[in-house]
């Protein structure tokens, strides 16, 4: 099971990644394009080029995870901003998740909610 904390780093790549690519290919874009180490911890998330899909990979110190969500319709709205990757708060992956823009304000819902998990 993943756990996802408040101090738990995570990491969204902003270029499309190619979705054919497996955990290796995703722990190779790790290395090379983003210069972070997959083994770390830190939780990544990956788009495709048409931003229908995300996937995410973490180690959690036995082996990864890779979790794929593709939208039933429309895109992930986020806009990408300049550079390789964006750091994200667990609030933003949860904004992220549910299809709203992560770096728009936090709503107080997902406030509250951040708080009650720490």
């Amino acid at each position: 099971m993943i756990q996802i904390t408040a101090h738990m780093r995570i990491l969204l790549a902003v270029d499309p990644v190619d979705f054919r690519k497996g955990i290796d290919g995703l722990v190779a874009v790790c290395r090379q394009k983003l210069a972070v180490d997959p083994f770390s911890g830190t939780l990544f998330i990956f788009t495709n080029k048409s931003r229908q899909a995300l996937r995410i990979l973490v180690y959690d110190g036995q082996g990864f995870w890779l979790c794929h969500k593709r939208l039933s319709r429309g895109r992930f709205l986020w806009k990408f901003g300049p550079g390789t990757i964006r750091d994200l708060a667990a609030a933003q992956l949860q904004q992220l998740l549910w299809n709203a823009d992560p770096f728009k304000k936090i709503p107080e819902d997902f406030r509250r909610i951040e708080k009650n998990r720490i």
